[in-house]
């Protein structure tokens, strides 16, 4: 499985920083819940996608924006220890993106994001950034940033041919569908609802043109994730995991996938690996901490492989 090169890329979206509620279970409306645990943790989509692509081996540019305040020093500082290349990482006045984040017993969770310094990543400023665009072999994008932003960061893809990799996440009922090419977008099921109003694959894929997505990736939990074009479906089975933390698994499965894709690695081997890399990374608690090598990957590739054998 091992390859020469690794690729550049770019991503673009929010830093934050995580605090983590250890609960029973998550509240319901009104309800309140004591945590038996408080953590404070690096997160935010932006931050989180580019470490899972960078621990997948990519040359990763992350185009993002921190508070002056110590967070965002401590954060700037976390993601150059990953070498992750910060050249873009502008450091605005005021406070670094923040999370509140509520994990249950079962590893599920709630998470309400306070933007902070995440709205200051305008379109104008991303425009500035199009020869580092322009020479990546693909840009992720997720939509925790303005959608201006997000909109501006994909025409610019676009226009100088660097494949355009969308997590549609969170979702966003007033995205133009149609008005910028999308080359792979990812979601999960309850974001593909949002988006098509359809559940059934052949259905989807007869929309994919009118919205400007070339290539389509459901992930469904641990069931298997569903690949699509305008004239195939592709499903490719997850790895069997307990998982402690599910936050961040979305995360981790987009990051890695864009490393390997980038490498020139079709979009059902990259899917493989995805799968993986975001079961992996629900053992531990935390967005980040779980994070997979891309050694871990392949030695959980191999294993899986033996015991089907």
């Amino acid at each position: 499985m091992a390859r020469s090169n690794a690729a550049n890329i770019v991503v673009l979206g929010s830093l934050n920083l995580d605090l983590i509620a250890q609960v029973t279970h998550l509240p319901t409306a009104g309800e309140t819940v004591l945590a038996s645990k408080l953590e404070k943790r690096f997160g935010g989509k932006g931050g989180n996608q580019a470490l899972a692509a960078a621990r997948q081996g990519a040359q990763v540019n992350i185009i993002a924006c921190l508070g002056d305040d110590p967070e965002g020093r401590d954060y700037r500082n976390h993601l150059r220890r990953e070498n992750i290349n910060c050249s873009s990482l502008n450091t605005i006045r005021g406070s670094t993106g923040s999370a509140f984040i509520s994990v249950d017993a079962l590893g599920e969770n709630q998470i309400v994001v306070i933007p902070g310094a995440n709205a200051a990543l305008t379109a104008p400023s991303v425009k500035m950034q199009r020869s580092r665009i322009a020479v990546a072999k693909a840009m992720l994008v997720q939509m925790e940033i303005p959608l201006d932003t997000v909109l501006a960061a994909i025409s610019i893809a676009n226009e100088t041919s660097v494949p355009a990799i969308l997590n549609a996440s969170p979702i966003r009922t007033d995205f133009p569908w149609g008005d910028v090419t999308i080359d792979v977008l990812i979601v999960n099921e309850k974001e593909a609802l949002q988006i098509f109003e359809l559940t059934e694959a052949a259905a989807i894929q007869s929309q994919l043109s009118c919205k400007g997505i070339r290539q389509l990736i459901i992930t469904r939990g641990d069931k298997s994730t569903q690949c699509l074009t305008k004239i195939t479906v592709t499903e490719v089975p997850t790895h069997p995991i307990t998982p402690v933390d599910t936050t961040g698994a979305g995360d981790a499965f987009a990051g890695a996938f864009t490393a390997h894709f980038a490498e020139g690695v079709s979009i059902t081997e990259s899917v493989k690996w995805a799968n993986v890399a975001a079961a992996l990374s629900t053992l531990q608690l935390g967005a980040q901490e779980g994070l997979p090598h891309r050694g871990d990957v392949q030695s959980a590739m191999t294993k899986l492989a033996i015991d089907q054998a």
